[in-house]
């Protein structure tokens, strides 16, 4: 999966995502006798790692529907090339043309896969 396996990466691997999940992060026990087992790890919450994201970058983003910010919010190439190669990395049969209807397809599958992502 090589774009989209980029652009994963490029959110669940972020600093953004690791400060996301350690403020979700239980505290640890006060006192223990023995040390604790090593911290599980938590979910990330894909929408807040965005928010975050974008919060830091403060610049204007319409990430939540456009592939081409959501490429630009994680510092990925978003030109018409690598759009075309991450629609065929996720299975686009439409024409890879940049029209509106792929690139709505393509933010959708690619949300819809970072949401069932686990890491």
């Amino acid at each position: 999966m090589g774009l989209f396996s980029t652009l994963k990466d490029a959110i669940f691997g972020s600093d953004e995502a690791k400060e996301v999940a350690v403020k979700k992060a239980p505290p640890p026990p006060a006192a223990a006798a023995a040390p604790p087992p090593p911290p599980k790890p938590q979910p990330v919450d894909l929408d807040e790692v965005l928010a975050y994201m974008a919060e830091k970058r403060g610049a204007p983003s319409n990430y939540k529907s456009s592939i081409v910010d959501l490429m630009k919010l994680v510092n990925m190439d978003s030109s018409l090339a690598s759009r075309k190669e991450l629609a065929q990395d996720l299975g686009y049969t439409g024409a890879l043309d940049g029209s509106a209807e792929m690139n709505i397809w393509l933010h959708k599958k690619v949300m819809e896969k970072l949401a069932s992502t686990t890491v």
